[in-house]
């Protein structure tokens, strides 16, 4: 066996330790985000340049996620866990500790090769742990935690403010209340006792639905955060209208992810991949159709945006469905890999758009990455028979 699966009792355990050990990240994460970016410009570096720093996190995923399987199989799952932990506690308050501009690119490639880690391992906990007949409402609860946590980050950062240590040091005892539950769950932790015959490349060509979601929803999500209200203010919304568009999106997120979790434990898991990125599609394509102060089109956003996010979760249950063992981690990492590479192109893209189709680019941008996916994956199963 190439994987030491939890015994029955302790699944849920296990289960619920991998989720609340993210989640609480996930907190971490959403507060530290914004904070750096706000840092930055209270200190005078251009947005070109705070977009530059924030990218090299996202490079450095991408670096590291192809070493993860290796490090896990050498190390241990919670042992990865906890020492992610620690960097992403000392690279946060780093920030604050260093005035050199220059030093925040390495310490933003530590923080975000923590994040890498935290993210791919507990994913694969997750779905090593999760029962087959249940791995899709599993990894659907997984996901809306996610989001809360995500959400809950910024709320935090409003309360405490964004001047001093205290923010730091906030977010850096979050990160580390995110190891309670690994130690509560250590005991029931997958661990990866086999090399997996097969490369990262080999599984990207085996289960293309369900790698290149994570690419497309990695793109679409940040292409979405960081131009949604843009482009609401462009089509004559106020400040605060426009920013209820992005909570409209996330609220989509959180709401959506069990349902079609647990219509994947139902149904199969690549077709309702398509299913969820028709709707991007549809949704993305018709948004200029809609008056941008009424009712429909924040329905729209809500069920549009939160179908979009089961690429994520279905995906990953499509994953921990076909691979287990150390092929599984490597799937998780080509997965969270390829979700990173999104982050990186995702922005431009859709800012490009919006320069050469002002303001409806956006909306053009993003459904032609839906029809992108669409294209490729329905290729492939044509090609498989």
């Amino acid at each position: 066996m190439p994987l030491d699966a939890p015994s029955p009792p302790t699944t849920a355990a296990s289960i619920a330790a991998a989720i609340g050990a993210i989640s609480i990240v996930g907190i971490g994460l959403g507060l530290s985000i914004p904070l750096l970016a706000i840092e930055l410009d209270q200190r005078g570096v251009s947005r070109t340049w705070i977009g530059l720093n924030t990218a090299v996190g996202g490079l450095s995923t991408v670096l590291t996620a192809p070493f993860l399987p290796g490090m896990v199989r050498r190390f241990g799952t919670s042992t990865m866990l906890f020492g992610a932990i620690v960097l992403a506690m000392l690279s946060l308050l780093g920030f604050k500790a260093v005035d050199s501009f220059v030093l925040w690119f390495p310490l933003r490639f530590l923080f975000g090769a923590a994040l890498c880690v935290l993210f791919v391992v507990s994913e694969f906990w997750i779905n090593s742990a999760a029962p087959p007949a249940r791995r899709g409402l599993v990894m659907g609860i997984y996901a809306s935690v996610l989001s809360l946590g995500f959400a809950a980050g910024p709320a935090i950062l409003g309360m405490v403010g964004t001047q001093g240590w205290a923010p730091y040091v906030i977010g850096a005892v979050i990160f580390a209340a995110g190891a309670l539950p690994v130690m509560a769950g250590a005991a029931g932790a997958p661990e990866i006792e086999a090399h997996s015959e097969r490369s990262m490349l080999d599984l990207l060509r085996l289960a293309p639905a369900a790698t290149m979601a994570g690419f497309i929803f990695g793109a679409v999500e940040t292409g979405q955060m960081s131009f949604l209200p843009l482009y609401g203010l462009r089509l004559g919304l106020d400040q605060q209208a426009a920013s209820l568009l992005l909570t409209v999106a996330v609220l989509g997120n959180v709401a959506l992810q069990i349902p079609l979790g647990l219509l994947s434990d139902r149904m199969d898991r690549q077709k309702l991949l398509l299913g969820c990125a028709l709707v991007g599609l549809i949704g993305s394509a018709s948004l200029p159709l809609f008056a941008m102060d009424g009712w429909a089109i924040r329905a729209v956003v809500f069920v549009t945006t939160g179908v979009v996010a089961g690429l994520y979760t279905v995906g990953l249950s499509l994953l921990g469905a076909r691979f287990q063992g150390a092929e599984l981690a490597v799937a998780n990492s080509a997965f969270v890999m390829l979700y990173s590479v999104g982050l990186i192109v995702g922005p431009p893209l859709v800012g490009a758009g919006m320069d050469a189709v002002d303001p409806h680019g956006f909306a053009y941008v993003i459904a032609a990455l839906f029809a992108l996916y669409l294209a490729v994956v329905a290729h492939g199963m044509r090609m498989r028979g």
